[in-house]
């Protein structure tokens, strides 16, 4: 469907026809209730609001709605390419060979980074307006007709994480009486874990230590390689070289484990997070 300002049936000529005035928000029970309210009130006028504008405003728009959807098919199937998932070079070469397990981690987390930098940046502008825009410096290709969703902003995305993770219930949301009055919403706390997520991949991820340098076995490689005049597979070893080996071996062995472990956790964390990343 092509991009409008508003819903006719949410305006306030709508409101002058239904005869009540419609929420702009409200929770799942709180649309409910008005529904009812505004039917039991003028049933036929809210039938008027509710369908008839939408239908007569969906006959309007429907040649700029079909050109609308095929700018976003091109968009989508050939830019964005939101019918897959990808891996950024840096970690997966373009035209090198990975097997599935070890593209999983990569494609997952790499989604998640555009998600944060790329879809979260543009909605935070979205909601912030033309100061925002000038703040993040945002192109003009970036909103309206144009909009290819190629914009990245780290900032921006990070920006509307705060503000998510900030959100708590109001007395509008749940009355109040309501023992989640002032606690974190649901959103706010998927915002949170979305944030861990992200930092985690791109801050604590590249910085874990090599396993063969952490474990001592590149120090062990070397010692082996100058011992036997460079050749790093040579037959002298000394009894202090083995016992090093053999540490140096198990150590490697358990810190590649506690990776696995963690890329495992993590990778779960995100599969269970994953109906909030919605924009």
């Amino acid at each position: 469907m092509a991009q409008r300002n508003q819903y006719w049936s949410c305006t306030k000529f709508a409101d002058w026809i239904r005869g009540t005035s419609k929420p702009s928000a409200a929770t799942s029970d709180g649309w409910h209730d008005w529904e009812n309210v505004s039917k039991s009130t003028h049933r036929f006028r809210h039938w008027v609001a509710e369908e008839v504008l939408d239908a007569i405003q969906n006959f309007i728009w429907w040649p700029a709605d079909q050109i609308y959807s095929l700018k976003y098919y091109v968009n989508n199937r050939f830019i964005t390419r939101t019918h897959c998932l990808t891996a950024h070079p840096r970690d997966i070469k373009p035209g090198q060979w990975q097997d599935v397990g070890n593209r999983f981690l990569p494609c997952l987390f790499n989604e998640l980074v555009d998600y944060v930098e790329v879809e979260l940046a543009w909605w935070h502008l979205a909601w912030e307006g033309k100061e925002a825009r000038k703040k993040y410096k945002a192109p003009w290709w970036n909103f309206g007709w144009f909009r290819l969703r190629l914009w990245r902003s780290k900032q921006a995305g990070l920006d509307n994480l705060e503000w998510q993770r900030a959100l708590r219930w109001k007395e509008t949301e749940v009355g109040e009486d309501s023992p989640n009055l002032g606690k974190l919403t649901p959103q706010a706390i998927n915002a949170q874990e979305i944030l861990d997520l992200y930092t985690w991949w791109t801050e604590v991820y590249p910085k874990r230590p090599d396993p063969y340098d952490a474990s001592g076995w590149t120090e062990y490689c070397e010692k082996i390689r100058i011992l036997n005049d460079g050749r790093i597979f040579g037959s002298k070893k000394t009894p202090e070289l083995e016992e090093m080996a053999s540490i140096a071996l198990a150590k490697s062995t358990e810190i590649e484990q506690a990776y696995e472990k963690e890329d495992e956790d993590m990778m779960i964390r995100l599969i269970k997070v994953r109906n909030s990343l919605w924009t």
